[in-house]
């Protein structure tokens, strides 16, 4: 989850290094550092915390001018956050520095191997003892390439690596297992990055490699192998978009920014959803219909917020298929031996393709003949490759760490493979079919509605600026949303938040209640069932112990107003499809609180976007 970038070219090493690490300080920021080759050797700089600590160190003691170089932002597992454990590591004698990201796990039987050979490791990280070996390799007259494929055969683990040779300043070596690394193809000059945003004012060509492949880049040229050092190929595609879209376009956050992204992410990803004839297509399900049909048991595995969709999504799936749908967390799910057949469907759900947990977890499906589908942000990364399909959502980049428009193109994902199974099974009708499609294609202009009364939710917020403690309620499909609510708060106000179903509250939790505490409860629609009014049952039992209620509920529905401290009005649509704006103003409350409490809402502590290690 660190952030990684690489140069060779005819510019400033440090200005394209410096600016790309910039661009990936979301992806840690526990220290950063950066190496040089200049002039024969190695010159270097790192220190702890964020970026501007070592810009600041670099201008008090500039290093020497270089075309070549590495650099990194951390987000620490082996060893504290401090400037000794900080990358870029040198080897023994600093003729190579190396920056990693993820975890090798055999590293404590290698660093005693170098320290019965009488090597001094200087820091606790298993990154330094990789440094060593690759230096061994070099001084002992291999190139970098070679030596960094000899040294991997060597490793266990998930790792992305990138060293230079300071008697080389021709080419930046790199390899990857289980980590995200993405090659920049330019003119004249190479990148290297975690991900795009790292070189994307520079080029938007770029090259996805494969799991155990290294990578040199040169000025001339870009070339790759096998750990085992056989030629390879990585593929080549065009990024659709550009510099603007990483920038905060005149927001405080990239967070409040990609939440007003919402309404444009959510039609992106359902562009190009319907065939000429009307019925729905999803082009990146690689799966036959034959053998779709034969799916008796879906299995959604998840993590964090990604988590909350597949809760969502099991209620469109089995509503829409009468298929059985079951809902795990993908770090327990291959701990608990599931029962995988190859009827079985496992849907993988994760914004990066790199969750560490998940990608784990479908391997083991994968090994039990199970069918496995991802719905996923990152065209090319690890867990749509290694899966038998995948739906892309199409938010485009998102830097906040605490997500919002991949939570929302999630579920947009996961409702269109709920429909597309069901065309597939013919458990419902063709016109039922573009029935919701086009509700879910009004969608955007009802989640603009809901920005559009930001402001009001804006001064909810700031009235909680000394709250402590929050309650958040949902039944059915606003169950999962309360609980995502919950997370935000958790996540960017550092706040004691709880989701519930409503239901639950008599059965413990109301034991929480007391005067003036808040609590946010999500209506859900009208309707033919009894929801409504079990739900407005329970904002009463709260209400009458003091709790201070803050209702979304539908627009026009007065059923609620006596029993609500607070009203967000949300738009009138579907109880299946109401997280798509029920979420919205539960985003926009715990931006605006975190903000007014002074918290750096787009980097809350502890926390990396992409979690690359179990």
């Amino acid at each position: 989850m660190c952030g990684i970038v690489g140069y060779v070219g005819p510019k400033s090493a440090q200005g394209v290094v410096v600016e790309g690490l910039r661009r990936l300080e979301y992806r840690g920021y526990d220290s950063a550092g950066i190496a040089l080759v200049a002039d024969g050797v190695i010159a270097s700089a790192k220190r702890a915390g964020k970026l501007a600590n070592l810009e600041k160190a670099i201008a008090e003691a500039p290093l020497a001018g270089s075309t070549t170089g590495i650099g990194h932002t951390r987000w620490a597992t082996h060893g504290a956050p401090n400037d000794v454990n900080a990358h870029p590591h040198p080897g023994r004698t600093g003729r190579v520095a190396l920056v990693h990201n993820g975890i090798i796990e055999n590293f404590v039987t290698l660093r005693a191997e170098l320290e019965d050979a009488g090597h001094e490791l200087a820091s606790e990280t298993d990154t330094e003892v990789v440094s060593h070996l690759l230096e061994n390799e070099v001084l002992a007259g291999a190139d970098l390439t070679t030596a960094m494929q000899r040294v991997c055969r060597r490793l266990e683990g998930a790792f992305t690596l990138v060293a230079v040779d300071g008697l080389d300043a021709s080419r930046v070596v790199a390899a990857r297992r289980n980590s995200p690394l993405v090659v920049g193809l330019g003119e004249g000059e190479n990148f290297l990055g975690s991900d795009v945003a790292a070189f994307i004012e520079h080029t938007r060509d770029a090259m996805e490699l494969g799991q155990d492949q290294v990578v040199t880049i040169t000025t001339a040229g870009v070339s790759v192998t096998g750990f085992d050092g056989a030629p390879a190929e990585g593929r080549r595609y065009h990024v659709d978009w550009d510099l603007s879209a990483a920038e905060k376009d005149g927001h405080d956050w990239f967070m409040r920014k990609e939440i007003h992204e919402q309404p444009r992410a959510v039609a992106d990803s359902l562009l190009g959803r319907r065939t000429a004839s009307g019925e729905l297509q999803l082009d990146e399900v690689r799966i036959s219909d034959e053998d779709l049909r034969e799916i008796d048991k879906v299995i959604i595995i998840a993590c964090g917020t990604s988590f909350y969709a597949g809760m969502v999504a099991k209620y469109a799936i089995e509503h829409w298929t009468r298929i059985p749908v079951e809902v795990e967390l993908a770090s327990e799910f291959r701990y608990r031996d599931p029962i995988l057949t190859h009827s079985t469907l496992v849907v993988a759900i994760s914004q990066s393709g790199e969750t560490a947990d998940t990608l784990q977890a479908i391997r083991h499906a994968r090994a039990q003949r199970a069918w496995v589908l991802a719905i996923c942000n990152t065209n090319g990364s690890t867990i749509p490759r290694e899966s038998d399909a995948v739906i892309y959502t199409h938010a485009g980049p998102e830097i906040g760490v605490a997500s919002t428009k991949g939570f929302l193109t999630q579920l947009v994902a996961c409702y269109l493979l709920a429909l597309y199974l069901a065309q597939i099974k013919g458990t419902r009708y063709g016109e039922e079919i573009a029935d919701v499609l086009d509700q879910l294609e009004s969608m955007p202009d009802h989640i603009q509605a809901v920005l559009d009364q930001r402001e009001a939710v804006y001064e909810l917020a700031r009235q909680h600026v000394d709250t402590r403690s929050v309650l958040f309620l949902g039944r059915h499909a606003g169950y999962p949303v309360a609980l995502e609510g919950a997370l935000k708060l958790k996540e960017l106000a550092y706040l004691h938040a709880e989701g519930f179903a409503a239901g639950e509250l008599k059965h413990g939790p109301i034991a929480l209640i007391e005067q003036g505490m808040p609590v946010l409860c999500v209506v859900p629609p009208k309707g033919r069932d009894q929801l409504h009014g079990k739900m407005l049952s329970g904002i009463q039992e709260v209400r009458a112990r003091g709790a201070r209620t803050i209702c979304l509920a539908e627009a026009g529905d007065e059923t609620i107003r006596p029993y609500a401290d607070e009203l967000i009005p949300l738009p009138r649509v579907p109880t299946l499809l109401q997280p798509l704006v029920a979420v919205v103003p539960l985003q926009l409350f715990a931006c605006e609180l975190a903000s007014v409490m002074g918290h750096d809402v787009d980097q809350p502590r502890n926390l990396a976007k992409s979690v690359t290690v179990e």
